[in-house]
């Protein structure tokens, strides 16, 4: 069977689109075109136009999409029909505040494990997951069959945990940590860097203010 391969940028849109359809089915709107859904979720209409054709032909032309088919094939697309259990590396403060955040609200994303090496929180259940002690971690991930992972350790012994997650089985994993994790191809890491993209957002305004300056 031939993989439908599509390039990163359309991948990283594709959530994007699905929540926005979400939003418009639960609101009972029937059928959309490129140019309003381009002005809902920021994206010009031929960018969503070539994301889409990827799929084949998901619209007509002079009537636009339906919406309940098209929320309905991304979600099945992005593997929304199934629940998916991740595990959390990692309950500080960021663990934390990532836990709280209701992820099976929005998506069937929901984590079910934490690991940690706090005795103050090793035993306990947050927000409805258990925490358990890092020492159990890949036995847990094994037999609860977790494939993908956050992970909010410290700089220090990311690279570590990290292959101990590869020797679990981990595929997946959504890198909270500054470390530039070293593993096999095999496994798909995400890098989340909130320092990095503060600073970049904070350049951009500086920038802006410059030019404004300049054209006064």
């Amino acid at each position: 069977m031939k993989v439908l391969e599509i390039p990163k940028a359309t991948a990283r849109r594709l959530p994007i689109y699905h929540r926005y359809l979400r939003f418009l089915h639960d609101a009972g709107k029937r059928r959309i075109s490129s140019t309003e859904l381009s002005e809902a979720v920021k994206v010009d209409s031929a960018t969503i136009r070539r994301d889409f054709s990827y799929f084949g032909a998901l619209g007509k032309r002079g009537y636009g999409y339906d919406v309940e088919y098209l929320l309905d094939f991304f979600s099945h697309t992005l593997n929304q029909d199934r629940l998916t259990n991740v595990a959390l590396v990692g309950v500080g403060n960021l663990g934390q505040a990532l836990l709280n955040y209701n992820f099976h609200q929005s998506n069937n994303v929901r984590i079910s494990a934490a690991f940690d090496v706090s005795d103050d929180l090793v035993g306990k259940i947050l927000r409805g997951v258990p925490v358990y002690p890092m020492d159990e971690m890949v036995e847990q991930i094994q037999l609860q069959q977790i494939e993908v992972v956050i992970l909010t350790v410290p700089q220090e012994v990311a690279q570590e945990t990290a292959h101990d997650l590869v020797k679990a089985g981990v595929k997946g994993i959504l890198n909270f940590t500054p470390l530039r994790l070293s593993l096999p191809e095999s496994v798909r890491v995400q890098n989340v860097d909130l320092t990095n993209e503060l600073q970049t957002l904070i350049y951009f305004l500086d920038k802006q203010k410059e030019i404004e300056a300049a054209q006064e």
